[in-house]
Protein backbone atom coordinates (compact mmCIF):
# COMPACT_ATOMS: atom_id res chain seq x y z
CA UNK A 1 0.00 0.00 0.00
CA UNK A 2 1.24 3.49 -0.84
CA UNK A 3 0.05 6.92 0.27
CA UNK A 4 0.70 10.44 -1.00
CA UNK A 5 0.51 12.97 1.85
CA UNK A 6 0.22 16.75 1.63
CA UNK A 7 -0.65 19.62 3.96
CA UNK A 8 -1.10 23.38 4.10
CA UNK A 9 -2.12 24.26 0.54
CA UNK A 10 -3.47 27.59 1.83
CA UNK A 11 -5.47 28.42 -1.30
CA UNK A 12 -2.44 28.01 -3.59
CA UNK A 13 -4.10 26.45 -6.63
CA UNK A 14 -0.84 26.31 -8.57
CA UNK A 15 0.87 24.21 -5.91
CA UNK A 16 -1.87 21.61 -5.63
CA UNK A 17 -2.11 21.53 -9.45
CA UNK A 18 1.62 20.76 -9.61
CA UNK A 19 1.19 17.95 -7.11
CA UNK A 20 -1.63 16.48 -9.18
CA UNK A 21 0.51 16.59 -12.32
CA UNK A 22 3.44 14.84 -10.66
CA UNK A 23 1.60 12.02 -8.94
CA UNK A 24 -0.31 11.11 -12.12
CA UNK A 25 2.92 10.62 -14.06
CA UNK A 26 3.99 6.98 -14.67
CA UNK A 27 7.53 8.03 -13.68
CA UNK A 28 6.27 8.88 -10.19
CA UNK A 29 4.77 5.41 -9.72
CA UNK A 30 7.88 3.74 -11.09
CA UNK A 31 10.04 5.62 -8.59
CA UNK A 32 7.88 5.42 -5.48
CA UNK A 33 5.19 2.76 -5.96
CA UNK A 34 1.45 2.56 -6.31
CA UNK A 35 -0.85 5.24 -4.89
CA UNK A 36 -3.67 3.62 -2.96
CA UNK A 37 -4.69 6.71 -1.02
CA UNK A 38 -4.00 10.45 -1.00
CA UNK A 39 -4.03 12.02 2.47
CA UNK A 40 -4.82 15.70 2.93
CA UNK A 41 -3.56 16.86 6.35
CA UNK A 42 -5.58 20.07 6.30
CA UNK A 43 -5.40 23.83 5.79
CA UNK A 44 -6.70 23.95 2.25
CA UNK A 45 -8.00 27.45 2.99
CA UNK A 46 -6.85 30.94 4.03
CA UNK A 47 -3.80 33.10 3.18
CA UNK A 48 -3.74 32.42 -0.58
CA UNK A 49 -5.86 34.17 -3.19
CA UNK A 50 -7.33 31.20 -5.08
CA UNK A 51 -9.46 29.17 -2.66
CA UNK A 52 -12.08 28.25 -5.26
CA UNK A 53 -9.52 26.87 -7.68
CA UNK A 54 -7.66 25.06 -4.88
CA UNK A 55 -10.88 23.39 -3.75
CA UNK A 56 -11.64 22.40 -7.35
CA UNK A 57 -8.29 20.60 -7.50
CA UNK A 58 -9.05 18.84 -4.21
CA UNK A 59 -12.36 17.63 -5.64
CA UNK A 60 -10.56 16.41 -8.78
CA UNK A 61 -8.08 14.53 -6.61
CA UNK A 62 -11.05 12.82 -4.94
CA UNK A 63 -12.23 11.67 -8.37
CA UNK A 64 -8.79 10.42 -9.41
CA UNK A 65 -7.73 8.72 -6.17
CA UNK A 66 -9.12 7.59 -2.86
CA UNK A 67 -8.85 10.81 -0.85
CA UNK A 68 -8.76 10.95 2.95
CA UNK A 69 -8.80 14.38 4.63
CA UNK A 70 -8.39 15.68 8.15
CA UNK A 71 -9.27 19.23 9.09
CA UNK A 72 -6.70 21.96 9.62
CA UNK A 73 -6.90 24.91 11.98
CA UNK A 74 -7.42 27.42 9.14
CA UNK A 75 -10.19 25.26 7.68
CA UNK A 76 -11.73 25.07 11.16
CA UNK A 77 -11.44 28.83 11.60
CA UNK A 78 -13.05 29.58 8.23
CA UNK A 79 -15.95 27.19 8.76
CA UNK A 80 -16.61 28.56 12.26
CA UNK A 81 -16.13 32.25 11.50
CA UNK A 82 -13.03 32.59 13.69
CA UNK A 83 -10.47 35.31 13.10
CA UNK A 84 -6.97 34.08 12.33
CA UNK A 85 -3.94 35.89 10.96
CA UNK A 86 -2.31 35.62 7.57
CA UNK A 87 -4.94 36.52 4.95
CA UNK A 88 -4.83 39.83 3.07
CA UNK A 89 -7.86 41.71 1.77
CA UNK A 90 -7.92 39.88 -1.56
CA UNK A 91 -7.72 36.48 0.13
CA UNK A 92 -10.44 37.39 2.63
CA UNK A 93 -12.76 38.64 -0.13
CA UNK A 94 -12.34 35.54 -2.28
CA UNK A 95 -12.90 33.24 0.68
CA UNK A 96 -16.10 35.04 1.62
CA UNK A 97 -17.42 34.44 -1.90
CA UNK A 98 -17.29 30.72 -1.12
CA UNK A 99 -19.64 30.74 1.85
CA UNK A 100 -22.50 29.08 -0.05
CA UNK A 101 -20.36 27.11 -2.51
CA UNK A 102 -20.97 23.37 -2.95
CA UNK A 103 -17.17 23.05 -3.06
CA UNK A 104 -17.23 23.29 0.73
CA UNK A 105 -18.91 19.87 0.84
CA UNK A 106 -15.39 18.42 1.11
CA UNK A 107 -15.43 19.51 4.77
CA UNK A 108 -18.69 17.77 5.65
CA UNK A 109 -17.96 15.36 8.48
CA UNK A 110 -14.20 15.81 8.08
CA UNK A 111 -12.45 14.28 11.12
CA UNK A 112 -9.59 15.62 13.23
CA UNK A 113 -7.43 12.55 12.56
CA UNK A 114 -7.04 9.37 10.56
CA UNK A 115 -5.14 6.19 11.47
CA UNK A 116 -3.67 3.60 9.12
CA UNK A 117 -0.83 1.08 9.37
CA UNK A 118 0.08 2.26 12.91
CA UNK A 119 0.48 5.87 11.73
CA UNK A 120 -1.58 8.72 13.17
CA UNK A 121 -2.32 11.31 10.47
CA UNK A 122 -3.31 14.66 11.98
CA UNK A 123 -2.92 18.33 11.13
CA UNK A 124 -1.46 19.54 14.42
CA UNK A 125 -0.94 17.10 17.26
CA UNK A 126 -1.98 13.93 19.10
CA UNK A 127 -2.90 15.24 22.53
CA UNK A 128 -6.27 14.34 24.05
CA UNK A 129 -7.23 17.62 25.71
CA UNK A 130 -10.55 19.40 26.17
CA UNK A 131 -12.83 20.81 23.47
CA UNK A 132 -11.68 24.44 23.62
CA UNK A 133 -10.55 25.72 20.22
CA UNK A 134 -6.80 26.03 20.88
CA UNK A 135 -6.72 22.57 22.48
CA UNK A 136 -8.19 20.81 19.43
CA UNK A 137 -5.84 18.51 17.53
CA UNK A 138 -5.95 20.73 14.46
CA UNK A 139 -4.59 23.68 16.51
CA UNK A 140 -1.90 21.87 18.51
CA UNK A 141 1.73 22.35 17.46
CA UNK A 142 5.08 20.74 18.20
CA UNK A 143 7.34 22.82 20.44
CA UNK A 144 10.29 22.63 22.80
CA UNK A 145 8.17 23.40 25.86
CA UNK A 146 4.63 22.33 26.67
CA UNK A 147 1.86 24.75 27.44
CA UNK A 148 -0.87 27.02 26.19
CA UNK A 149 -0.21 29.62 23.50
CA UNK A 150 -2.36 32.02 21.49
CA UNK A 151 -1.41 29.97 18.40
CA UNK A 152 -2.55 26.66 19.90
CA UNK A 153 -1.45 24.26 22.61
CA UNK A 154 2.26 23.33 22.36
CA UNK A 155 3.36 19.73 23.01
CA UNK A 156 6.85 18.24 23.11
CA UNK A 157 8.19 15.25 21.15
CA UNK A 158 8.25 13.26 24.39
CA UNK A 159 4.54 13.94 24.89
CA UNK A 160 3.75 13.02 21.30
CA UNK A 161 5.56 9.69 21.44
CA UNK A 162 3.84 8.85 24.73
CA UNK A 163 0.42 9.75 23.31
CA UNK A 164 0.73 7.62 20.20
CA UNK A 165 2.30 4.73 22.12
CA UNK A 166 -0.67 4.72 24.52
CA UNK A 167 -2.92 4.08 21.52
CA UNK A 168 -0.82 1.22 20.19
CA UNK A 169 0.52 3.35 17.34
CA UNK A 170 4.11 3.77 16.19
CA UNK A 171 4.39 6.93 14.09
CA UNK A 172 2.71 10.31 13.69
CA UNK A 173 2.47 12.31 10.46
CA UNK A 174 1.41 15.96 10.73
CA UNK A 175 1.63 19.32 8.98
CA UNK A 176 0.59 22.72 10.33
CA UNK A 177 3.98 24.35 10.88
CA UNK A 178 4.97 24.52 7.19
CA UNK A 179 8.52 23.16 7.53
CA UNK A 180 9.47 19.51 7.27
CA UNK A 181 10.87 17.63 10.23
CA UNK A 182 11.77 14.07 11.13
CA UNK A 183 12.11 13.16 14.80
CA UNK A 184 13.02 9.60 15.81
CA UNK A 185 12.64 7.88 19.18
CA UNK A 186 15.79 5.75 19.26
CA UNK A 187 17.41 3.59 21.94
CA UNK A 188 19.74 6.52 22.59
CA UNK A 189 16.83 8.92 23.04
CA UNK A 190 14.74 11.26 20.92
CA UNK A 191 16.76 12.71 18.04
CA UNK A 192 16.08 14.94 15.05
CA UNK A 193 16.95 13.08 11.86
CA UNK A 194 18.68 15.22 9.22
CA UNK A 195 16.88 15.22 5.88
CA UNK A 196 19.17 15.09 2.86
CA UNK A 197 17.38 15.89 -0.41
CA UNK A 198 18.59 14.59 -3.77
CA UNK A 199 17.07 15.61 -7.14
CA UNK A 200 15.13 13.32 -9.45
CA UNK A 201 14.54 14.86 -12.89
CA UNK A 202 11.87 13.72 -15.36
CA UNK A 203 13.59 14.99 -18.50
CA UNK A 204 11.45 16.62 -21.14
CA UNK A 205 8.42 17.04 -18.89
CA UNK A 206 8.91 20.76 -18.28
CA UNK A 207 7.84 20.14 -14.68
CA UNK A 208 11.26 20.57 -13.12
CA UNK A 209 12.67 18.18 -10.57
CA UNK A 210 11.52 16.40 -7.46
CA UNK A 211 13.92 16.64 -4.54
CA UNK A 212 13.54 13.61 -2.28
CA UNK A 213 14.73 12.70 1.23
CA UNK A 214 13.98 9.10 2.24
CA UNK A 215 13.59 7.99 5.85
CA UNK A 216 13.20 4.35 6.99
CA UNK A 217 10.34 3.81 9.41
CA UNK A 218 12.47 1.53 11.58
CA UNK A 219 11.79 3.19 14.97
CA UNK A 220 8.91 5.35 16.27
CA UNK A 221 9.00 8.58 14.26
CA UNK A 222 7.31 11.98 14.06
CA UNK A 223 7.06 13.04 10.42
CA UNK A 224 6.09 16.66 9.75
CA UNK A 225 5.37 17.39 6.09
CA UNK A 226 6.35 20.78 4.65
CA UNK A 227 3.74 23.09 3.17
CA UNK A 228 2.25 22.40 -0.25
CA UNK A 229 2.32 26.05 -1.31
CA UNK A 230 4.76 28.63 -2.57
CA UNK A 231 7.51 28.36 -5.18
CA UNK A 232 8.69 24.90 -4.04
CA UNK A 233 5.66 22.99 -2.73
CA UNK A 234 6.32 19.97 -0.55
CA UNK A 235 4.48 16.70 -0.03
CA UNK A 236 5.39 13.10 0.80
CA UNK A 237 4.97 9.48 -0.18
CA UNK A 238 5.07 6.43 2.08
CA UNK A 239 4.76 2.71 1.57
CA UNK A 240 4.63 2.41 5.39
CA UNK A 241 8.17 1.03 5.56
CA UNK A 242 9.88 4.13 4.13
CA UNK A 243 8.75 7.76 4.22
CA UNK A 244 9.86 10.04 1.38
CA UNK A 245 9.79 13.80 1.90
CA UNK A 246 9.35 15.42 -1.53
CA UNK A 247 9.96 18.99 -2.68
CA UNK A 248 8.92 20.21 -6.13
CA UNK A 249 11.72 22.20 -7.75
CA UNK A 250 11.31 24.75 -10.53
CA UNK A 251 12.11 23.76 -14.12
CA UNK A 252 15.34 25.78 -13.87
CA UNK A 253 16.73 23.68 -11.03
CA UNK A 254 19.10 20.79 -11.88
Amino acid sequence: MGAVVFSDVHADAGAIAALRLWIRKPAFTRKFGTIDVVVNLGDILHRGDHPKEALEHIHMLAQEFRLVSVIGNHDHAFLNGLLVSGSDAASTYRHEQLRSSPLLSIFSGMPMEWVDQEILFVHGGPMELDSSTLHLKCWQRLGREAGDSYTGYHYTPEMAFAAIRSRGLTHMCCGHQHDNLCCKNTLEGIRNHELVFTPIVDKGSGLGALHVAEVPLDVPTILRVGACHGENPEFAYTDFTTFSFIRIGSPTLP
